[in-house]
Order: structure tokens, then C-alpha cells, then sequence
């Protein structure tokens, strides 16, 4: 009975809170998607604090300085300036807050094995600070079982009771940058608790910002559901990158084959291919589920040959590269080639697991002479395993003669691809950016 009483009491409590916004709500991690979310949370009137290790993206913060596209510049700098929002890199104030939203990153290993130590790392220090009746959820995208056997433990070894003393949820984030239709706000939400307290009071949490709060059975459900979303597109990129590399060897333009498939009006889901797959979810989530499958003596053959196929892609983009300048006589090594776009989508300054990348390191290693230009990512800040480091450079007449080959990696709508067309020696175009492009300059273009 006095568990009972306790747990309804500490429910009660903090859901009273979460419904008049007087929960202080503290979001760890202010990257693509913690500041968007702690932005929304601070809007509707919690009082949010921003925890991050990096001082710089906390002074930023501070001083109501907007570094993430989707955010509006005039949002963050009110809520800073009514000081419903501040960012810190103490992490002892997690004992003020109610509500703990973690939104770490969740790489992948040189090995790509899941690198879980960010949510390892947040886990021991909310440990260290907290208090009775807080509300843990996360958000990083990770393995099914990651909240019950990784969070859970370390929360429930200082002897409270899940779903009675502190409440632990997972929600995946479904921030996909630059997508000016579906937001934080408007994208539906799907979430888990570890109980049914949990997940009550998980909801209520979300349901104040989102438009659509969907509860799910556990955290393991909400964990596969978002890993199972970005297999998804994994698997349907490399078919149709699967056809473009046979489309290229049967002569068809893959292009006309996928635009015509689209006017099915059933059936079909349209995907495009590319230079490979990029972004902070799909060429990583699917290796999160795979690593986890192998605990269970399962192969999850057909996402990995998907990885295989895509990865594969940007392979294929260099060869192309090579067989049109080798037809004009001239070796790839010592080429000189010029990409433009390197974020891995287009019209958005992130660059996180760009195929470009990728394509950029393979010609680099064939020893040719590398440039780029992007008018959203002026420096190139690459991490292990590359070792490189790059600026953009200006996209001029000058630049473009002087290229022997000119690859297109990312199709960003601003940029004038007649003006590239007119003046570039040839074209390797790995988006179809230059469908529009004059007809006298199409004999330049060769689509991978």
C-alpha cells in the first residue's frame, strides 16, 4: 500500500507540473536535436535548461546566437531573453530540473559496432544529481533493449523504484533537417515507458508540444520502431541504387525508369538513387539493429547487403569519375575534380556521414586533386577515419574551366547548373541536378 500511495503521489506531483509548465525541463545535448526541442519546450512556457560539454555551443545559446537551421533565430533569441531557456555545461543543476530529455549522438564505431558511451557517460552524471520523482527519457536512436538495460541499471542503483520513485521512457527523435513541412512540432511522436506510470506520464510530458503523442507497449517497441523507419529507407535507397548500377550498365537512364514508376498511383514508394546514403540515421541505424540481432543468433543478411549496396554506390560514383576522363584521355590520378555539394541532403549545412565525404576520401587516395563547393558549408571538419581537412571554394568561371571533372554530390536548389553546364569541361551528375540544363550543354553530362 505505501508503494501505492508513494508512486501516485510522485505521478501526481509531477504531472500536475508538465500540465501548468511549471516543470523545469532540462535537455542534454544541443545538436540537431536537443536545441530544436528544448526551443519547442521553452515556447509553450517551461523553463528549460540546455546541458552540453561543448562551451562554445553553450555560450552560443547563452547570447541567443541560432547555430540549427530548423530553429528560428527570432525564437531563441525571446525565450533566451525572457530567460525561459539557459544552457549550461554544469551538470550538477540536473538536480533542479523535473523532466530529463537525453539527445546524445549514438555513432558507430571504426568497426561499426553501436558507440553507446554518450548515453553511458549522461546516465552516470543524471545518477549523480538527481532527485525522486524526475521523468528520464531518451531520445538517441539506438538498439531495442538500450533504455532497460543500459539506463534502467545505473538509475535503479541507488534503490528507487522505477515507475514509483523516478520515471524512465523512450521516444525516438524524428528531426529530419531542412523539411519545412513536418517539424518538432507537427511530427507525430511515439512513446514507451518502462511502466505504465512511465509511460502516463511520458506522454503527458510530450502531448504539450507535440501534435500527436503515440503510445506504444514498452521502450523495446518505441526503440525498433525507430530503427525499423531508417532500415526502411536503408534498404529502399540501395534497391534503387541496385538499379542504377544496372541501369548503367544496360545503357537506361535510371532517372526516366524511377520518374516513370512514380506516376503509379499504388503500390509504389519513389526513392532516388545517389552517391551512397548520409545523415545522422540511415547509414547508422540499421547497424544498430544488426549488431543486435546477432545476440539472438539472427543475420540480418538482407539489411546488410542494403548497406553493402549503398556503401558500394559511392565506389561507383569515383569509377564513373574515372571512365569519363579516361575517354577524353586523361588518368584520374592527378585529375583534377571538383564536387559540388557535400551535405548529405540538400539545402542544409550538415554534412554528418556524407556520401560526398566518402567519395571526396576515395578520390583523395587515387591521388586526385580534390576541391568543393557548398554554399551552406564553407569548412570541412572531417572525423576519424578521414584525416583531411577542406574549405569551399568560390563557384566561378575560373573554377569551373580549370576542373577537369566536375561531380555533382549534392543537388542544393540555389545553385545555377546552366551556369556549371556552360562552362564546366565535363560532368559527372550523381543527383540529376542538371535535368533542366540547355540542351547544347547535355553531350557534357554523364548521370552515374
Amino acid at each position: 500500500m505505501e508503494n501505492i500511495v508513494k508512486s501516485k503521489a510522485y505521478l501526481k506531483t509531477l504531472q500536475k507540473k508538465i500540465v501548468n509548465k511549471e516543470a523545469i525541463v532540462g535537455v542534454v545535448g544541443l545538436g540537431y536535436v536537443g536545441l530544436p526541442l528544448a526551443v519547442e519546450k521553452a515556447k509553450v512556457g517551461f523553463t528549460v535548461i540546455g546541458f552540453d560539454r561543448n562551451e562554445k555551443r553553450v555560450a552560443q545559446v547563452n547570447n541567443g546566437n541560432n547555430y540549427i537551421k530548423d530553429v528560428k533565430d527570432e525564437d531563441l533569441k525571446r525565450i533566451i531573453d525572457e530567460k525561459k531557456m539557459t544552457a549550461t555545461t554544469d551538470f550538477a543543476q540536473l538536480a533542479s530540473v523535473d523532466v530529463v530529455v537525453i539527445c546524445v549522438p549514438t555513432p558507430l564505431t571504426i568497426t561499426r559496432d553501436p558507440d553507446v558511451s554518450y548515453i553511458i557517460n549522461v546516465t552516470n552524471e543524471i545518477a549523480k544529481y538527481w532527485k525522486q520523482g524526475q521523468l528520464v527519457t531518451l531520445e538517441s536512436t539506438t538498439y531495442p533493449g538500450t533504455t532497460e538495460e543500459i539506463i534502467l541499471p545505473r538509475l535503479a542503483a541507488s534503490g528507487w523504484e522505477v515507475g514509483m520513485d523516478f520515471f524512465l521512457a523512450f521516444s525516438p527523435e524524428r528531426v529530419d533537417p531542412g523539411n519545412l513541412r513536418f517539424t518538432t512540432q507537427n511530427t507525430s511522436k511515439v512513446v514507451g515507458g518502462i511502466t505504465t506510470n512511465c509511460l502516463h506520464v511520458a506522454t503527458s510530458f510530450y502531448e504539450q508540444t507535440i501534435s500527436n503523442v503515440v503510445p506504444v507497449a514498452s521502450t523495446a517497441i518505441a526503440e525498433m520502431t525507430k530503427v525499423f523507419e531508417n532500415t526502411y529507407r536503408a534498404v529502399n535507397i540501395a534497391l534503387v541504387n541496385e538499379m542504377m548500377l544496372l541501369c548503367d550498365r544496360m545503357g537506361i537512364d535510371v532517372w526516366d525508369v524511377v520518374d516513370a514508376a512514380a506516376t503509379k498511383p499504388f503500390g509504389i514508394q519513389t526513392f532516388y538513387p545517389g552517391p551512397g546514403v548520409g545523415g545522422h540515421c540511415i547509414p547508422i541505424d540499421p547497424f544498430y539493429l544488426t549488431w543486435k540481432a546477432r545476440e539472438y543468433d539472427f543475420h540480418t543478411r538482407f539489411i546488410e547487403l542494403a548497406g553493402e549496396i549503398n556503401i558500394q554506390a559511392s565506389y561507383h560514383v569515383v569509377s564513373k569519375v574515372s571512365q569519363v576522363l579516361s575517354k577524353e584521355k586523361k588518368a584520374l590520378n592527378g585529375a583534377k575534380v571538383l564536387l559540388i555539394g557535400v551535405a548529405y541532403k540538400k539545402d542544409i549545412d550538415d554534412y554528418r556521414e556524407s556520401p560526398a565525404i566518402k567519395v571526396m576520401d576515395l578520390l583523395l587516395k587515387e591521388k586526385v586533386d580534390v576541391t568543393y563547393y557548398d554554399p551552406f558549408i564553407p569548412k570541412l571538419l572531417v572525423h576519424a577515419p578521414y584525416t583531411w581537412e577542406m574549405d569551399s571554394v568560390s563557384l566561378d568561371k575560373a573554377v569551373l574551366t580549370q576542373a577537369d571533372c566536375v561531380l555533382i554530390t549534392t543537388e542544393h536548389s540555389g545553385i545555377d547548373y546552366n551556369f556549371i553546364a556552360m562552362h564546366a569541361r565535363l560532368i559527372v551528375d550523381a543527383r540529376n541536378a542538371c535535368k533542366s540544363v540547355d540542351a547544347a550543354y547535355k553531350e557534357k553530362i554523364s548521370k552515374i
